[in-house]
């Protein structure tokens, strides 16, 4: 998915944070980071520019928020997390599922996303 938004796959290291997890949502295909009383475990992308940070913040859609989060071993992270309580189910989120059944068709979707992002964007002007 970053490949297809960004047009590289940023460096990244394992990353966990206590008092979240990873939730299944209504709905969609994708997860959402919420409150709870367990641990949730992904990756933390360590080179974003700024050009990236505005094309993942314009792609996030309003179910979520950018917070700041201590991670366990003392860094501190930026994550899309949600409180979006009618949206999220009981259930975390299987992202084994998810590769199996949902990333193709995800894939596409961010591919059409980008292409309609940039179609928006300003033109620059040569002289």
């Amino acid at each position: 998915m970053l490949q297809v938004l960004l047009d590289r796959v940023p460096a990244n290291q394992p990353a966990a944070v206590s008092g979240w997890r990873v939730a299944a949502l209504r709905d969609r295909v994708y997860p959402a980071l919420v409150p709870a009383d367990t641990n949730a475990t992904g990756q933390l992308l360590t080179d974003l520019s700024h050009a990236e940070w505005h094309v993942l913040d314009a792609f996030e859609d309003n179910l979520y928020n950018l917070a700041r989060l201590t991670l366990d071993d003392g860094r501190h992270g930026w994550a899309y997390v949600s409180d979006a309580n009618a949206a999220v189910l009981p259930t975390d989120w299987n992202a084994a599922k998810f590769m199996n059944r949902e990333l193709g068709s995800y894939v596409d979707r961010c591919r059409r996303w980008r292409h309609w992002y940039e179609e928006q964007q300003p033109r620059e002007q040569v002289s």
